[in-house]
């Protein structure tokens, strides 16, 4: 009889505390299970169970024993589960959150798309600017850009974004480019109050201290505004790449500085640990990853 078998027997006596409802339970007859257990006690070379007329206790050994067996046969079932829920077909709702303008720009059209291939799933999505706790608001998926923190959260990297400086060609064929940082204090600087404030900003390489603070005279707390002004021609504004990689690609804006830009930030899909992910879980993220990767340019 193989090993797994031995186990399962073996926590049921465990459990039911005699070989009768041991053997009950697992559908074999009384000596079937005496024998199991003395093959086992045989192998392994010490008693487990210490037996009597009246009654039965486990030994040291068959305690240790137990606490082994248990966590294989808990991890087997946690596998079979797994994989029942891989095959299984996505249904009901999803929580997601994401940042307003990524999710605006990209999660958004690729959620139209999921839910016309998934037709037994509905989805709630949140445009948060903030960190949300997703265990403690019932949420399913979110969309992080940044270091992720110790938590309880499973994050699969999807890409990374920069913080860029950007600024219409008008504005820059008038003013001149800045070449170094602290050229900024003499620009016109749009603050997108969205992002870490403009007035703080830090530029690392040879000088990882320095910190300029440019002086805004107009502040935005909308991304797509901050983007609209400076195409405009109103001067330099602060955000992250993937928000003016069209801009750029047509010619819009320039990126400034690019040689003083701050390291990547990576970008995640982050969902609740769990022992069985739900299949609308699962097939979200799968599918997700590579769509909102692309929109990340």
């Amino acid at each position: 009889m193989d090993r797994f078998r031995e186990m399962e027997v073996f926590a049921a006596i465990a459990d039911a505390g005699s070989f009768a409802k041991a053997a009950e339970k697992t559908r074999l007859s009384r000596p079937a299970v005496t024998r199991l257990i003395a093959e086992l006690e045989a192998r392994v070379g010490t008693r487990l169970i210490q037996r009597t007329t009246r009654s039965m206790r486990l030994t040291e050994a068959g305690l240790r024993y137990l606490d082994h067996a248990r966590r294989v046969l808990q991890e087997v079932e946690a596998a079979e589960r797994d994989l029942a829920g891989a095959t299984a077909r996505p249904r009901g709702k999803l929580t997601v959150t994401a940042p307003t303008t990524f999710g605006r720009l990209a999660v958004a059209p690729f959620i139209a798309q999921f839910l016309r291939d998934y037709q037994d799933v509905s989805i709630s999505l949140l445009l948060l600017d903030r960190i949300v706790n997703l265990i403690d608001e019932g949420i399913d998926v979110g969309v992080r850009i940044g270091a992720l923190p110790d938590s309880g959260l499973i994050a699969r990297k999807i890409g990374t974004v920069r913080r860029v400086l950007v600024a219409s060609p008008a504005y820059l064929k008038a003013h001149g480019a800045p070449a170094h940082p602290l050229e900024l204090l003499a620009h016109a600087f749009i603050n997108f109050t969205g992002s870490p404030p403009a007035r703080d900003l830090s530029f690392p390489g040879k000088e990882p201290s320095l910190r300029v603070s440019p002086s805004a005279r107009l502040e935005v707390n909308d991304a797509a505004a901050s983007i609209a002004l400076a195409e405009a021609g109103h001067g330099i504004t602060n955000v992250l790449s993937y928000m003016v990689a069209e801009s750029i690609r047509a010619g819009r804006l320039q990126e400034v500085l690019a040689e003083h830009a701050p390291p990547p930030r990576p970008v995640q899909l982050v969902y609740p640990e769990t022992r069985l992910m739900a299949p609308a879980t699962r097939a979200f993220v799968d599918a997700a990853a590579p769509v909102l990767a692309g929109a990340l340019g």
